[in-house]
């Protein structure tokens, strides 16, 4: 793997923000995720739970309708006396179940009037409650409208006559949300106590027809509220305060090896809220609301491999950015000089000049930005920090000249014909000559940057992008995919390498393949061609294409050999794949010169520890 000085960096004070809500479309199996800072997440359930693109408080429902090119509001239904907390529509669509504060309304559509005012008791563990809040309904296609809430009960009612028929009394705090699955034989709820609860409808007695509804399994794997929840038909999805995502398979309804197997907690985005000036030794942290910038330490002293080095100089945080406004940071970047900072909001976009005096750093903004860039959903500079490219959120690729204090733009590449589809990644060569873009499903498209013209395609892949770089030298553009597949692409040749055949050939180590966050960063070692670096949340990688490749019976996390080996032996049972485990989380890792490298990582003990305290559950026996 070769000897590294590592700047180990874990002051990126980086917390995700709580989920409020999730939605699973079956359709086209994805999840949309709301978190509590207006941000809205789409994961791909199909391709490997990969991230694509990162009501009313007046007491009434209002009804719109939905056209191809407008959403016209239609009508109130009966105002309520208190808020509406949770709704379901009737499968038919005929009806409508609102959960307020201590009853349930069952609206007629047509109308909009309420046929049935459903009270619900306040009673919890004996003791009457102030107020019991209906935190979630769902309405079953039978007339069953199963209602959770703060009394921690969930409850069973008949729409049609209004009438209470089953109460399960399941958590001594609030029941917080629930899901029904498509086929409506089970749902999960989730508590504010971090538990989510599973119930299915399961016959009466072995030879019955009759069913009833019984809570079967119980999960723990959250710390905090479990705010909402989500059926899809092989697994339960929760998230909550805890700021983590669980996706917990539902194991008789999965196939053996699947990527829909494994229990997956996905906790930091499938993008990179980091980047760095190399030459400056500044990284650059995206927040939501504003930007950080700071100078890593330094050290003189020396050691051997292993050893932790103390710092001469500290880190140095010189920049505050606060955005204007409540929108929230779509993408930023520092260039590699360190002369500029670019960023976006949904509606407007950023541009800055900084100049440095010794330890003085000034910030300039450049004024008059086109309208065209106002949201960006990726930047990226040339690295001679001449041209600054941007994708923008209509799908155009525009490329803007740099100079001075000043901005110039000189094209725009318009979406390919017959496709709406934005690009989420760029990737630019060190020569400048090379830009690649990618979507979430349109493909990599590559760009002659000189001559102004889309160059080549590479061929069409079925699972998405998460990360792409252009090798120097080669101009050899590697591309890695939500499956955990890497393919290495020859642009001067519109075609794959000798190297990527072989890899599809033979096919990646079956561990490899079994990792479940996807590949987030990819870079190069300037003066080892044969090397690829790319790291995900929990390892760091280097590709070594001058070794073979590891087969399924060998180790693929232990590739080193006892040092009192020969050198022949050790030849012979190392492979091309060297993995580090030590740097975890990882949210950024990158090579600051051929032998130094800059790891960011974000302990989860560092995130529980800034959040709200949980709620204390009673352990028997005290």
């Amino acid at each position: 793997m070769g000897e590294f000085k590592v700047h180990r960096v874990r002051f990126f004070n980086y917390v995700p923000s709580g989920i409020r809500c999730v939605a699973y479309n079956n359709q086209s199996n994805r999840l949309a995720v709301s978190r509590t800072d207006g941000t809205v997440e789409v994961y791909n359930l199909s391709a490997n739970y990969f991230q694509e693109k990162v009501g009313c408080e007046d007491g009434s429902v209002k009804l719109f309708q939905i056209t191809p090119d407008k959403i016209q509001f239609e009508r109130n239904f009966d105002r309520q006396k208190s808020r509406i907390l949770s709704l379901s529509w009737h499968p038919s669509g005929t009806h409508v179940a609102a959960g307020s504060i201590d009853y349930i309304s069952v609206f007629d559509v047509k109308s909009g009037s309420a046929i049935h005012k459903m009270i619900v008791d306040r009673q919890h563990m004996g003791v009457s409650k102030r107020k019991c809040i209906v935190w979630g309904v769902a309405f079953l296609s039978d007339g069953t409208v199963i209602s959770v809430d703060s009394a921690g009960k969930v409850q069973f009612w008949d729409s049609a006559t209004g009438t209470l028929v089953k109460s399960h009394l399941i958590a001594n705090a609030d029941v917080q949300s629930i899901a029904v699955a498509e086929q409506e034989d089970s749902f999960v709820v989730g508590t504010a106590e971090g538990t989510v609860f599973h119930f299915q409808l399961v016959p009466v007695t072995s030879n019955s027809s009759e069913k009833q509804w019984v809570r079967t399994k119980p999960f723990q794997h959250h710390t905090h509220d479990v705010r909402t929840v989500a059926h899809s038909p092989t697994a339960l999805i929760s998230g909550g305060t805890d700021t983590h995502l669980v996706i917990r398979p539902l194991m008789e309804k999965v196939e053996v090896k699947n990527y829909d197997a494994a229990l997956r907690k996905i906790t930091f985005p499938h993008r990179r809220l980091i980047s760095c000036s190399k030459k400056r030794q500044l990284l650059l942290f995206q927040f939501a609301h504003h930007l950080e910038l700071w100078r890593l330490g330094s050290t003189v002293a020396t050691g051997k491999n292993g050893d932790t080095l103390p710092l001469s100089k500290n880190a140095d945080h010189l920049l505050h950015l606060k955005t204007k406004g409540p929108e929230n940071i779509i993408c930023s970047c520092i260039s590699l000089c360190g002369s500029w900072i670019a960023y976006s909001t949904v509606s407007r976009f950023f541009l800055y000049r900084l100049n440095y005096e010794h330890d003085n750093i000034s910030l300039k903004r450049v004024s008059k930005m086109p309208p065209f860039l106002r949201c960006a959903l990726q930047i990226l500079f040339s690295e001679d920090s001449t041209k600054l490219f941007v994708a923008s959120n209509q799908g155009a690729l525009h490329i803007v000249q740099l100079s001075g204090g000043s901005f110039k733009h000189l094209h725009a590449f318009q979406p390919q014909s017959g496709t709406v589809e934005a690009m989420c990644l760029l990737a630019v060569s060190s020569d400048g000559n090379w830009l690649a873009a990618s979507g979430t499903s349109a493909g990599v498209h590559v760009y002659n940057v000189k001559q102004l013209k889309l160059h080549c395609t590479v061929p069409a892949y079925n699972f998405p992008v998460t990360a792409m770089a252009i090798a120097p030298n080669t101009n050899n553009l590697v591309i890695a995919h939500s499956d955990q597949q890497v393919f290495e692409y020859s642009i001067p040749d519109k075609q794959y390498t000798d190297w990527s055949r072989t890899v599809q050939k033979q096919g990646f180590h079956h561990l490899w393949l079994q990792r479940d966050t996807p590949i987030t960063h990819i870079s190069f070692h300037p003066k080892r061609p044969m090397h690829i670096l790319l790291h995900d949340a929990y390892m760091f990688c280097i590709i070594d294409k001058s070794l073979p490749l590891p087969n399924d019976k060998t180790l693929l996390y232990n590739p080193f050999p006892p040092t009192n080996e020969s050198d022949v032996v050790r030849r012979r049972t190392a492979h091309a794949f060297k993995i580090s485990k030590i740097y975890k989380p990882l949210l950024f890792m990158d090579l600051l010169d051929e032998r130094t490298l800059v790891a960011v990582e974000r302990p989860l003990d560092d995130i529980i520890a800034q959040l709200p305290p949980p709620i204390k559950k009673k352990k028997f026996g005290t």
